[in-house]
């Protein structure tokens, strides 16, 4: 699977951002997909996740209220709607996929471990 990102850039904080992710390699819907970002100097961390379908969804508590992932299948396109952005959402944003062959896919991933395969990233930058 191939992820490209897109979407980052410098924002003022309150303001709002989109990111995406166009996946390519595998059918979109068998996989499920997850977006970390890597604030500077520090991990990467967990943020948002979905199901291969877009039905289930999980957030970082820092980011609930916040953040909105989606996804559009007809486009194999991840989103990450990003609303009232602070400093602190400063950091390169990854997408990262993962194969869910379950009968149900029902997968929805929290941890870097999971995931088999990431994009090359796209800077946040949350200027206050």
């Amino acid at each position: 699977v191939q992820l490209a990102e897109s979407g980052g850039g410098l924002v003022q904080a309150g303001n709002s951002l989109r990111l995406s992710c166009v996946a390519s390699g595998r059918p979109f819907t068998s996989i499920a997909m997850g977006w970390f970002p890597q604030p500077p100097g520090k991990e990467r961390e967990f943020v948002a996740a979905i199901n291969r379908n877009g039905g289930i969804t999980e957030y970082a508590d820092s980011v609930k209220g916040r953040f909105t992932i989606s996804r559009d299948n007809a486009k194999n396109t991840l989103y990450l709607h990003m609303n009232s952005l602070k400093p602190e959402d400063t950091a390169v944003y990854y997408c990262a996929a993962v194969l869910d062959m379950t009968l149900i896919g029902v997968i929805v991933r929290r941890s870097m471990g999971e995931y088999d395969y990431w994009g090359q990233g796209t800077q946040v930058t949350v200027s206050s």
